[in-house]
């Protein structure tokens, strides 16, 4: 059985209300319509808020495209002042923030500390490099010496960003920063349930030194201020389901606009024959049940070689029905809340239609209400098969379908029957055998005796899916570089790029011929 650590409502803290004010005024809304979002952990209400309504929006651009213009004027070295003070105040402040998270989420404080570091060190590596990457640079021209060409990148505008509920905090600041260090302002729409981190960044940030009008926080239904959100935006950026990223597209398409999009997943984890069980099991747990499932890269297929299929399986197994569940603002819960009753709904139901077409339940399977209304425990199951809801479809949620395999090959094969290709995971001893697999698997990351974070927390290189996974990357230089438009310009010296009038396009075209084999033969080219 899954142990639970019910804290008692009273000995949670809760959020300051001068703090809730302060934050609700962060909000570009003028409405007048406000709402209620509940803690998680115990369904009592946490903040009211105000509500933006579709002239809000309107506003907020306008607002934005003042203080972009401005901000654009100053070199990036000014650009990136205040977020290198941002890296100090969040390590100073982190117990404030990782209290917002957790009580708006309902997650473990464990999983909350995932999104404090995000943000810290996705800010401290563009804060680092913005410089550089924005630099004016020299391009191979057309003519050796003749031609002189420079690469520039400007900003995009305004970017008008959706932000999920999930990690809130790390999927909202740490898309933005990059976007603001381009030169960009940001018109954001986080989830209204998860949105007080959001703000509590802003808020610090502006008391840092970033321009007040720069980031545009902005809340309602999307069925209200969503087309003006995309409208008016000079790209988009969005992180959620599959579905909300094709309806994006089809309303921004005819404006043309670029795009970058982190969609859904339904992403694998190998155990090969010669895997480190007990350190497999104990990544398995991690890859499967943080944020009690709700993240784009956790794991909710798990393949494990038959030779040991039944050992992996008692170490994990084992592993899960020890697992500590609870609502305390520290760190000893190994996992929380569900944040959402419809994500508790589509739980339930791909666990209970599993177990009623023939899954076999390993462990967990139920809701835990004397934890807290949205609690529900870390669940394994084995004999899924392909008609069960469970198999292909993206639970989000603190579930794992087992399977067993044979070989390499059907394990790569199995891994890659799906539309999404967002993230995956190898287990193995050899890690150039790892290396081989990790390079057949459909996914944008692929970790190898981790879970996810290997790869997600190395800034340097890109994250992103494919397949219906998503469009475009963050982090690594295209995390930055897509806020931006590359602009060339090239200057001509010397010589024209027609033929002197006394020499006839003849020989000219034949000296041209000449000179791309001397430029091959010297390596000018």
């Amino acid at each position: 059985m899954v142990h639970g650590m019910a804290t008692p409502t009273a000995s949670l803290r809760t959020l300051a209300p001068t703090l809730i004010e302060r934050l609700s005024s962060r909000v570009t809304a003028d409405s007048g319509a406000t709402t209620t979002i509940p803690a998680p952990f115990t369904g009592e209400p946490l903040a009211t808020l105000p509500l933006t309504g579709a002239d809000d929006v309107h506003t907020a651009y306008a607002k934005a495209r003042v203080a972009q213009r401005a901000w654009a004027a100053l070199p990036v070295r000014e650009r990136v002042k205040p977020f290198l003070r941002l890296v100090d105040a969040l390590v100073d402040r982190r117990e404030e923030i990782l209290d917002v998270i957790q009580l708006e989420t309902g997650k473990a404080r464990r999983h909350a500390y995932e999104e404090f570091l995000d943000v810290a060190m996705c800010s401290l590596y563009y804060a680092r490099r913005a410089g550089k990457m924005l630099k004016p640079k020299r391009r191979q021209g057309a003519f050796p010496i003749a031609t002189r060409t420079v690469e520039l990148r400007h900003p995009k505008g305004v970017v008008g960003l959706i932000s999920p509920w999930n990690y809130p905090f790390a999927l909202g600041a740490s898309d933005i920063v990059p976007a603001l260090m381009a030169g960009n302002a940001v018109v954001h729409k986080p989830d209204t349930q998860t949105c007080l981190s959001s703000l509590w960044v802003l808020d610090l940030l502006i008391s840092l030194g970033l321009p007040k009008d720069l980031w545009q926080i902005v809340l309602g239904d999307p069925a209200e201020i969503g087309d003006p959100l995309l409208d008016n935006a000079d790209y988009v950026a969005f992180t959620g389901s599959t579905r909300g990223g094709k309806a994006i597209v089809e309303r921004i398409a005819p404006r043309l606009i670029s795009y970058s999009m982190e969609l859904g997943g339904k992403n694998p984890m190998l155990v090969l024959e010669d895997a480190d069980l007990d350190r497999a099991a104990r990544g398995a747990v991690r890859a499967c049940f943080t944020n009690a499932g709700q993240l784009c890269i956790s794991a909710e297929r798990l393949y494990v070689h038959e030779r040991i299929y039944d050992d992996f399986l008692t170490k994990f197994v084992a592993r899960v029905k020890d697992m500590k569940l609870g609502t305390g603002l520290d760190f000893e819960a190994e996992m929380g809340s569900l944040t959402y009753e419809r994500q508790l709904e589509v739980v339930t139901r791909h666990v209970e239609q599993a177990v009623k077409e023939g899954a076999t339940l390993l462990a967990g399977g139920k809701a835990r209400p004397d934890l807290g209304p949205l609690f529900y425990e870390p669940t394994v199951l084995a004999d899924v098969t392909g008609d069960m809801e469970l198999c292909a479809t993206e639970t989000f949620g603190p579930v794992v379908s087992v399977y067993k395999f044979s070989d390499e090959d059907a394990a790569i094969e199995r891994a890659n029957d799906t539309p999404y290709g967002l993230n995956a995971s190898v287990w193995t001893r050899n890690v150039a055998r790892g290396r081989r697999v990790a390079a057949r698997i459909q996914a944008g990351t692929v970790n190898i005796n981790e879970g996810y974070g290997s790869a997600y927390a190395s800034y340097d290189a890109p994250m992103g899916g494919m397949k219906q996974s998503g469009v475009g990357r963050r982090h690594g230089s295209e995390g930055l570089l897509k806020y931006t438009e590359a602009q060339t310009v090239a200057s001509q010296h010397f010589m024209d790029l027609e033929p002197p009038p006394a020499l006839g396009y003849d020989r000219y075209a034949n000296g041209l011929a000449t000179a791309i084999k001397l430029m091959k033969r010297f390596r000018l080219r």
